[in-house]
């Protein structure tokens, strides 16, 4: 039986990573176990960037999960990305940035892509990787951002309606200037799934079922 493990920096993604395993891995010998640590991304915030000090942290994290029996472990919170990537080269097993396939599809689908986040902490890393990826595919892309305002504060406060509409404004606007949205953080892809159908004028791409999509491969 493989061991998968997941790294949130949020417990309230638990539930929702299992049941796109359930979806996804489904008749595959695999069993899953969790670590949430929303310290993670919370200091992240405060500071305004990943700071060695929490990369040095995240890197511990998977280590344990390694120590612990992992044998693929999926980060699922993109704000601390390039800590993943460090990670990934420094154990012996195969870690995973939740947004890397998004960003994949992303650049082979599309020119003029559009990011949207709740946070400037996650926008970032988003956009630095969907330059990358594009760079080594050998593809030129153009950004446009949104960082909704007040939609993650609304969401930690348990105001979730203020965070779906901030989110869904936001996203109404991107479409007019790209051909297709990413979506810089898990919390978001519901809102994506909420827009009625004559709203949706390009693609909306959101982390998790990519991820999971990726897995089923590997695993």
């Amino acid at each position: 039986m493989t061991q998968l493990a997941f790294l949130h920096t949020s417990a309230s993604l638990v539930a929702p990573f299992k049941e796109l395993c359930d979806k996804y891995l489904a008749g595959k010998d695999v069993d899953i176990f969790n670590l949430a640590d929303d310290s993670l991304i919370r200091n992240t915030i405060r500071t305004g960037c990943l700071t060695p000090a929490t990369a040095r942290r995240v890197i511990g994290h998977v280590h344990s999960l390694e120590e612990a029996g992992a044998e693929h472990v999926m980060v699922t919170c993109s704000s601390i990305g390039p800590a993943v990537e460090m990670a990934a080269r420094l154990v012996g097993i195969p870690v995973y940035r939740v947004d890397r396939p998004m960003a994949a599809k992303a650049v082979e689908e599309a020119g003029r892509i559009g990011v949207a986040a709740t946070l400037p902490t996650t926008l970032d890393p988003t956009c630095e990787l969907l330059r990358r990826v594009a760079a080594e595919k050998e593809r030129e892309v153009t950004l446009a951002t949104a960082c909704c305002e007040g939609a993650f504060d609304a969401l930690m406060a348990g105001d979730a309606g203020t965070h779906d509409k901030r989110i869904a404004a936001a996203l109404e606007d991107l479409m007019e200037k790209c051909d297709l949205i990413v979506l810089a953080q898990a919390s978001m892809a519901r809102v994506a799934d909420q827009l009625p159908v004559a709203a949706r004028k390009v693609p909306v791409l959101a982390s998790p079922p990519l991820a999971m999509e990726f897995l089923a491969r590997r695993l």
